[in-house]
């Protein structure tokens, strides 16, 4: 059992919790995921790694309520405890100094780009962090990611914050600006990593994208995190989850994520009836 330490909203319906998890902690990397399980009742989801103590033996999280499972996460208190968390699954990101790196991230995948980001500043890269979110109300992380980068740009998709835009337009006016870029990591809705790769091979940039895909058992067993990479099949939480951006088949895999929706559905109606 898992005791969650620690717990505040961040957003409305996207919460952090602190969870002791020491054997997680101890070696966890940057871009890595566990996947966890709330009682025997409860399916199997994975959520990206956003920050840990090897010392203190914790293991941080941030989530969005968007399904029955972490809706009812959401009800857990400090003191609850978790049944399940396996990890720390999938190969880390390839931290190295390429000279000037970029992030790029969308919505929810905040987290997981500030890991990665915190990889890239400490291996010495100059970092420009791009974050966008719904709106202001929606805006997460601001804080953390200004600690770290040496250029944050946010934007939002209603200009109630900073400025009015996608992520995708932020990354082009800033290359067509003429700022030398030798690499870009991106993370968050699919069809933005889609357009941000589409943008980033017109400059010839190397980028990878961190995939979302349906996982279950997050050891390669189940098959149900494929992805098409480059003509290839590949499983997301073995192979990945970050592939070669302008590889990737986005589309298979936006179709694929829609797979179960009314699945979801049901289980959610069901939840909210007081069933488990």
């Amino acid at each position: 059992m898992f005791e969650i330490l620690d717990k505040k909203e961040l957003a409305p319906h996207i919460k952090w919790i602190r969870v002791k998890a020491p054997l997680v902690a101890r070696s966890a990397k940057p871009g890595q995921f566990i996947v966890l399980r709330l009682h025997e009742k409860g399916e199997r989801i994975p959520l990206t790694l956003y920050k840990w103590s090897k010392e203190e033996g914790y293991i941080e999280l941030v989530f969005q309520e968007v399904g029955k499972t972490t809706y009812e996460m959401g009800t857990y208190e400090v003191g609850d405890k978790i049944m399940d968390i396996v990890g720390p699954l999938g190969l880390p990101t390839h931290i190295e100094n390429y000279g000037h790196a970029v992030v790029v991230s969308g919505g929810v995948g905040a987290p997981i780009g500030y890991a990665v980001a915190r990889g890239l500043k400490e291996a010495g890269n100059k970092l420009t962090i791009i974050a966008g979110f719904r709106s202001k109300d929606y805006v997460i992380l601001e804080d953390e990611f200004r600690k770290i980068s040496d250029e944050l740009l946010i934007t939002t998709d209603d200009g109630s914050y900073v400025r009015k835009g996608f992520t995708t337009d932020v990354l082009k006016e800033y290359l067509e600006a003429g700022n030398k870029v030798d690499f870009v990591f991106t993370v968050g809705p699919v069809i933005m990593m889609k357009l941000i790769a589409n943008i980033t091979k017109e400059y010839g940039i190397k980028t990878v994208a961190s995939l979302n895909p349906i996982m279950v058992d997050g050891t390669g067993m189940c098959g149900a995190c494929r992805v098409t990479v480059g003509g290839e099949i590949k499983f997301a939480c073995v192979d990945g989850p970050d592939f070669d951006a302008h590889l990737v088949d986005f589309d298979e895999l936006m179709a694929r994520l829609t797979q179960y929706k009314e699945e979801e559905k049901i289980a959610m109606e069901r939840y909210l009836k007081g069933g488990a």
